[in-house]
């Protein structure tokens, strides 16, 4: 089980890196581990997760060690941060979790086909090693 959640995201796309730059900013106690899809250190495969599929959707996994995806991987992350902590709390009085996960959803399609229109071929991840 992770000691903090931990939030797979797209590295190589620019709406995600400056919005996972916006909560990084935030994240001053270092509550998340962030883990870019593109580095060595990112390991969804240890979750069941392919980089494709990881890439599709955004994917974190809860301090319960449970996957989560879409909007509910957000509000994993928002848990953790100043301010957005809130906006869980609103989210969830007023019902709002399917509604914006469908939402999400249909711009998460938009957003893997406006990206891979050429083909989402992944360059290889070089894994870090113990020796």
């Amino acid at each position: 089980m992770p000691t903090r959640p931990i939030l797979f995201y797209d590295g190589q796309c620019p709406l995600c890196r400056k919005e996972i730059a916006h909560y990084q900013r935030l994240d001053r106690q270092q509550r998340v581990d962030w883990q870019d899809l593109f580095t060595p250190k990112s390991n969804p495969e240890h979750y069941g997760l392919d980089r494709i599929q990881a890439m599709r959707v955004i994917h974190a996994v809860d301090r319960q060690g449970q996957l989560q995806t879409g909007v509910h991987a957000f509000m994993v992350i928002w848990r953790e941060l100043p301010y957005y902590r809130h906006l869980v709390s609103v989210i969830d009085q007023l019902h709002l979790t399917r509604p914006l996960d469908w939402a999400y959803h249909r711009f998460a399609i938009w957003r893997f086909r406006s990206r891979c229109k050429q083909g989402c071929k992944l360059p290889p991840v070089k894994r870090l090693t113990n020796s």
